[in-house]
């Protein structure tokens, strides 16, 4: 089955150029510095993974830049729009999309109606249009397909008609990351994707991820503590410790970098 997913001919002109830039950001919680002066700047087209230890502030920046905490300091772009400060459902609206450590699907919904939650622009949903079948039926059909394909080349579409709680930790991962596409994501931030699931599994998890990035053009930004599970998939690293960015570039020269096996190896 052809799914018609191509890469939009732009696609391949705006593969480096920035979508998230980040700048100055500071954040403190009384007298604790969580983000101190933080810069990065995260290629389109790419799965950019950000390392660190526990209370370095990784997950503190992610919520400052989808707008779960608004910064004390320093301003945020996505896609040429400074977005600093925007409140989360309007960051996601922009089509940068963070998903959490702990899957949270609708648990009493089917795998697709899960993938039909997220899809935008369904007169079906306006209170007048709802009345007529007509004026919503054709967008339902095509959003019943679009999220068929995704679905496809996420490998789950064998599972389309099974409810979220039959699913496994990985899969249920996977449904975030498909409901983040039906949505119009450019971008998105994960938080621990390989948290709680088993090694064989995550591998399997990070090659969609990477189907996605190839075949959609997203962008993944992954704040992840099992380095072996998702080295082998990641384009660029940034290392943070104490509210700092200490390194950044490949993962062979981060991780070999005397400043991160201090901070985060622990050598």
């Amino acid at each position: 089955m052809d799914i018609g997913l191509s890469i939009p001919p732009l696609f391949y002109v705006t593969f480096m150029e920035d979508v998230l830039k980040v700048k100055g950001f500071r954040k403190a919680f009384g007298g604790l510095v969580a983000l101190d002066d933080v810069n990065i700047n995260v290629k389109k087209g790419r799965l950019t993974m950000l390392i660190g230890p526990n209370g370095s502030g990784k997950t503190t920046l992610i919520n400052c830049v989808t707008g779960f905490y608004k910064p004390d300091k320093g301003r945020v772009w996505f896609d040429g729009k400074e977005i600093t400060g925007w409140a989360p459902h309007k960051v996601y609206g922009e089509g940068l999309v963070r998903t959490f450590q702990i899957p949270q699907p609708f648990q009493n919904l089917t795998v697709l109606e899960n993938m039909l939650t997220a899809y935008r622009g369904n007169p079906g949903e306006s209170f007048i249009k709802a009345l007529y079948r007509k004026a919503w039926i054709n967008e339902e059909e095509k959003a019943t397909e679009k999220a068929f394909e995704f679905l496809e080349l996420l490998n789950l579409n064998h599972m389309w008609n099974r409810p979220a709680t039959h699913l496994s930790g990985g899969q249920m991962k996977l449904v975030e990351a498909g409901r983040a596409i039906m949505s119009g994501a450019k971008m998105i931030l994960m938080d621990e994707p390989a948290a709680g699931i088993y090694p064989k599994l995550a591998h399997e998890v990070f090659s969609q991820f990477t189907e996605m990035k190839n075949k959609l053009g997203v962008t993944f930004l992954i704040v992840e503590h099992r380095l072996e599970l998702v080295l082998p998939y990641v384009d660029y690293v940034y290392a943070m410790s104490s509210g700092n960015i200490i390194s950044e570039g490949m993962a062979d020269n981060v991780l070999g970098d005397p400043t991160v096996i201090e901070s985060y190896l622990g050598g």
